[in-house]
């Protein structure tokens, strides 16, 4: 209780250049975990998923996916502001609860509207937007 009433008053929530930080952030981290996410996907979809995983199989696949893309992609994106080093413990000290809650809600998405694994073109922007509101859900929360 003690952390959060020190995050709040240490947060100027009406601040537009910390909003914008986070904003960018949060849109490297998205396109970082659906990378390895619908790579995943339409890789199975693709190969008609030749060693019958299951659904759930297949989603939990994605989501290490994702989260391995997403750290690239973040450490990549940090090494030209850090040494390589710590750019990689910056992005694995990212909140990876907060990623694989991403990668759920993006999955479940799919789940709901195709009925399984499976990537179509009209199917891609409710799963970004669901990734995108988890994400702000999770920051405002």
């Amino acid at each position: 209780m003690e952390q959060t009433e020190t995050l709040k008053n240490s947060i100027s929530w009406k601040c537009k250049h910390t909003w914008k930080r986070a904003s960018i952030n949060t849109l490297w981290c998205l396109l970082g975990c659906s990378i390895g996410d619908f790579g995943t996907i339409y890789f199975f979809q693709v190969t008609q998923n030749p060693w019958s995983f299951s659904v759930l199989s297949i989603m939990t696949l994605a989501i290490i996916n994702g989260l391995i893309t997403s750290i690239m992609l973040e450490t990549f994106i940090l090494s030209r502001q850090m040494d390589l080093k710590n750019a990689f413990k910056t992005a694995i000290g990212m909140s990876l609860v907060s990623m694989i809650s991403m990668e759920a809600a993006m999955n479940l998405v799919d789940v709901l509207l195709t009925g399984g694994a499976m990537l179509t073109w009209w199917v891609i922007p409710f799963m970004l937007i669901a990734g995108l509101l988890h994400c702000h859900t999770t920051i405002l929360g």
